[in-house]
């Protein structure tokens, strides 16, 4: 049975301030909690109805607080509650920096949980270990962002600061901003290192960082679509980059 001291924690946990503070996520579900637990990335508590417990083995099983489906709908950061609720410690990465000889990603204001939540997951499909994100992007341990990684949080950096002074960091790093009109993206040699830029949803990148990068790229567009998904447009870079 959980307490009342219990279900505030938690709850305060939707606020970045308080996990930041805590060093520590929320994920929910079956899939994404054991993901989180095969990382073995450190658990502070792990909370879950009857059903799901039964289905562990001994080791996980002792690991969770039996609650029932109502109290799982009281705690739960999501607007479908879905059997278990775990709290972990965030993953330590050393500090980071851009790195020469591999591609990393940067991205400039994505602020829709999805997007990056799904650009981090392609990012870890595509062999990706580093993002950089401006200030302004959405928190990547937010619990939507958190569930669209599917696990891939554990595995992949995600910094946040100010990009131009990452790219100032190394300057003769080849950098490569997706535009809607720069260089057809079939038309790059093989790309062994580097920094992939993208941009917000509706703006795109900003002045300022579009100013400090070297090549422009664009996806080739074939139809009446306006822009891509910036989530959408990143699979497809890196499908191809990384392949060149």
């Amino acid at each position: 049975m959980l307490i009342k001291s219990q279900v505030k924690y938690i709850q305060s946990l939707s606020h970045k301030k308080l996990r930041d503070s805590e060093g520590v996520f929320v994920a929910e579900g079956p899939k994404l909690i054991n993901e989180l637990l095969s990382a073995r990335l450190p658990l502070q508590q792990l909370y879950a109805v009857k059903e799901w417990i039964s289905e562990q083995d001994k080791v996980i099983a002792g690991m969770a607080v039996e609650i029932t489906a109502s109290e799982l709908e009281r705690i739960s950061l999501l607007k479908t509650p879905n059997q278990v609720l775990g709290i972990f410690k965030k993953p330590g990465f050393a500090a980071a920096r851009p790195r020469r000889n591999t591609i990393s990603l940067m991205l400039d204001t994505i602020q829709d949980p999805g997007n990056l939540g799904t650009i981090i997951r392609c990012a870890d499909w595509f062999g990706i270990t580093q993002i950089f994100c401006s200030a302004d992007c959405a928190d990547a341990y937010s619990p939507k962002v958190v569930q669209a990684t599917m696990g891939s949080i554990t595995r992949v950096q995600v910094v946040y600061g100010s990009l131009i002074e990452l790219l100032q960091q190394e300057p003769d790093l080849p950098t490569y901003a997706a535009v809607l009109n720069g260089t057809d993206l079939r038309q790059l040699p093989p790309v062994k290192e580097g920094i992939v830029i993208i941009g917000n949803e509706s703006k795109g990148i900003s002045e300022e960082v579009l100013a400090a990068s070297r090549n422009r790229i664009t996806i080739p567009r074939h139809g009446q679509a306006e822009s891509l998904n910036a989530a959408v447009a990143t699979g497809i870079i890196l499908s191809h980059i990384t392949n060149a």
